[in-house]
């Protein structure tokens, strides 16, 4: 950790008042930032397409089932990642950022709460948990438990605090986010630098699953060892451009951010993209062509705007809106359709609608309404089709329009179909919000 970060966190923690101090250091005594769940009822309501409001009641009232009191390690009430969750009672991972977003702008206070038990629990060395296990669910854990140190999740988190304060307009809550955010990316620096350059999952390594795409076939071939990925290399580029513009707030010193986002975001540019294919690559594929294939996570760089705007609209063209890679029935195939490896399994071709939501926010960092507009209405549409069908939500879903229960989830483990009232990877009320206004 840099000396002249430390030493601008100390200054600015002693200028406060004890009740700021407290807020700047995660220790809210209780956000009022109001809403309800009859809120997120009446949003249901009226948002989207008519046929699409039946799934999405249930939707916002399964946010309210999965919502427990409070209970340690948590302050607030916390949201499970759903009740059809396999194994067991969890919250964390890339899931509850798209929950906090879903609950947006109906239901303020309990996004803000999420995000609070987010931070709560994060490790002296920066480390935020992934998944956080609690007891009870389908699997009956009888314990708290998470992994403290080997384990993280993709950081999406400051997005949501950046989403939460458009919404509500408090940007004095950045300073209760502001440490926990330079304290992770230090965990990343100390903990997940690639040896060319960039960041890494440590999927790599010991195919954790660190990067939240179990079984993800990118390393399939690739041998171990700390190269960069274009996932973990683009969020860490989104952490230090939030970090440079949270400290500008603060009236802290930016420039290490602001140069590392710029080092990042340029590194992304030249060393993962490859300009013949028109197509963003982990650093292993750029070097080895025997090695490139279509993962969905190839759209990171677009995410989190760290992709020039001609690599963008190149990419949107050719396979974000391109039918026969990741606009297929139900978009966005997490493996391009025209891939030797897409296969109707959990990651390798099966569509994800927290992906369709992340791809259509990567269209509109570009301008590319239509784009995302389609991938929105698509993935929606197809949504409320099963839900007719079943009566329920799934985990993922059939990208060619069959249906979800046919696909295999992990064909090694006693759970292989996608789970049913899964919320993590459903932020339908945000994707119908989204929909709206682009119509």
């Amino acid at each position: 950790m840099r000396i002249s970060f430390l030493v601008s966190v100390f200054i600015y923690l002693l200028s406060l008042s004890t009740p700021q101090r407290a807020r700047a250091q995660g220790q809210a005594s209780g956000p009022k930032a109001g809403g309800s769940w009859a809120a997120l009822a009446a949003e249901a309501a009226r948002v989207g397409k008519p046929a699409w409001r039946p799934m999405l009641a249930y939707v916002a009232a399964l946010h309210q089932r999965a919502t427990h009191s409070a209970a340690p390690p948590f302050e607030y009430e916390w949201e499970d990642l759903g009740p059809g969750y396999v194994y067991g009672n969890a919250f964390g991972h890339w899931d509850v950022v798209h929950e906090i977003i879903d609950v947006l702008p109906a239901y303020p206070e309990h996004a803000l709460h999420q995000l609070l038990n987010d931070i709560k629990n994060q490790e002296a060395t920066g480390l935020l948990p992934g998944s956080i296990y609690m007891p009870g669910g389908l699997a009956r854990h009888d314990s708290v438990y998470w992994n403290h140190n080997t384990q993280g999740h993709p950081p999406l988190w400051p997005v949501a605090v950046q989403d939460y304060v458009r919404q509500t307009g408090d940007s004095a809550i950045i300073g209760q986010f502001y440490t926990p955010l330079i304290r992770q990316i230090t965990w990343f620096e100390n903990n997940r630098k690639a040896a060319n350059g960039g960041f890494f999952y440590n999927d790599i390594l010991l195919k954790k699953w660190e990067s939240g795409v179990d079984e993800g076939i990118r390393f399939d071939e690739v041998a171990k060892g700390a190269l960069a990925c274009v996932d973990a290399t683009s969020h860490v580029y989104q952490l230090y451009r939030v970090a440079a513009q949270w400290a500008r707030r603060l009236g802290l010193d930016a420039t290490y951010y602001t140069q590392r986002a710029a080092e990042l975001r340029t590194y992304i540019q030249t060393q993962l993209y490859v300009p013949a294919d028109g197509m963003f690559y982990d650093s292993w594929a750029v070097q080895n062509a025997a090695l490139r294939n279509l993962p969905f996570e190839s759209m990171w760089p677009l995410v989190t705007g760290a992709a020039t705007p001609e690599q963008a609209n190149r990419y949107i063209d050719s396979y974000l809106a391109n039918p026969q890679v990741f606009l297929t029935e139900h978009p966005v195939a997490t493996v391009g359709r025209r891939d030797p490896k897409f296969e109707l399994r959990m990651w390798r071709g099966p569509a994800w609608n927290s992906m369709a939501y992340w791809a259509a926010r990567a269209c509109l960092n570009y301008g590319r309404r239509d784009a995302a507009r389609l991938i929105l209405e698509k993935a929606l549409d197809d949504s409320a089709k099963q839900f007719r069908r079943t009566g329920t939500i799934w985990e993922f879903y059939h990208p060619l329009g069959g249906h979800p229960e046919d696909l295999q989830r992990k064909p090694s483990s006693k759970y292989n179909v996608p789970c049913r009232d899964y919320l993590g990877h459903n932020p339908l009320l945000a994707m119908a919000r989204l929909y709206d206004s682009l119509r």
